[in-house]
């Protein structure tokens, strides 16, 4: 019985990586690059970002997610670049990612435009250890002795941010690349994401940030939902709601060890509200995030007047 159990779970996990496989993070305010290209450099920092995800937490092969990723604007050429990799794995399917951003930039009104593209590699690998033998031993797409292989990847999007307010659009996996090895595709994925900075009267110490992240490949769609409540730019509370997944509350702290960097911390817990929420505890995701400003130095010339020499 339990291996029949174990089976059936591994195939809902396995049509749930098919369906969505880019990673998914609770915290996606924080991670705005990995799925569209366009923000790489706009927030005129050099900015590195760390999210580590564990998701359906008592179920075994459940989802690992690790991701790091790092941007900074080149001013000379209005543009900025980035860098994205990350780890994934669930069940007897491991993934890993990796791509290079470019964003072109464009002042427009109070804001920045970035129009922005990404390449990379993608590579998928699927492992031996399975528990059941009949009729998954008979099926040709599931290799009895591992197999693994990768494919290029390539990816657009459009983001446009304010001091206040910020709003992308963007797709991944544009070439859909078959890995027949694997049986897999890469789906192309749809991303919007959009949020707000709300001083209450007007009073910086008391700020809500709504936001909103809606994710499609063309067959399904999911809608996250975030409401925060920073205090003092020091503290955030915050709760998050994934239709037919998961609510999550979130807390955070960040400080300033100087005027031009931040550091950030945050922590978020999944509470499932799918029927999986009988056999899991929940999901666990902590994010670490750092930037700083990068000041050019000063270019100082010397001018020598003959008078006095």
């Amino acid at each position: 019985m339990r291996g029949i159990l174990t089976a059936a779970c591994c195939a809902v996990m396995v049509s749930t990586a098919f369906a969505q496989q880019d990673p998914q993070f609770t915290q996606y305010m924080f991670d705005r690059l990995s799925v569209n290209p366009a923000v790489a450099g706009t927030s005129g920092q050099l900015c590195a970002t760390a999210l580590l995800r564990q998701q359906w937490s008592g179920f075994d092969g459940a989802p690992k997610t690790g991701l790091l990723n790092a941007h900074m604007a080149i001013n000379k050429i209005s543009s900025g670049v980035g860098l994205s990799v990350y780890l994934d794995e669930l069940g007897q399917q491991k993934s890993t990612f990796a791509r290079f951003h470019y964003s072109f930039h464009r002042k427009v009104g109070a804001g920045t435009l970035g129009i922005g593209v990404y390449a990379g590699l993608g590579s998928h690998a699927l492992g031996n250890n399975w528990l059941a033998r009949d009729p998954v031993a008979d099926d040709s797409a599931i290799p009895g002795n591992g197999q693994s292989q990768g494919g290029f990847d390539l990816g657009a999007g459009l983001y446009y941010t304010t001091p206040k307010f910020w709003i992308g659009i963007s797709s991944t996996h544009l070439p859909e690349t078959e890995l027949d090895e694997v049986s897999i595709k890469m789906s192309r994925h749809y991303f919007v994401q959009a949020g707000y900075d709300w001083a209450i009267n007007g009073d910086k110490k008391y700020v809500i940030q709504p936001s909103t992240m809606i994710k499609s490949d063309g067959t399904s769609t999911q809608i996250d939902l975030n409401a925060t409540f920073l205090y003092n730019n020091m503290v955030w509370l915050g709760v998050s709601y994934r239709t037919e997944d998961a609510l999550a509350p979130m807390i955070g702290y960040q400080f300033k060890p100087n005027e031009k960097s931040m550091f950030k911390l945050g922590y978020s817990y999944d509470v499932t509200t799918s029927q999986l929420k009988n056999y899991s505890s929940g999901s666990h995701e902590v994010m670490l995030n750092y930037c700083v400003l990068l000041v050019k130095p000063p270019d100082l010339q010397i001018y020598r007047n003959v008078r006095f020499l």
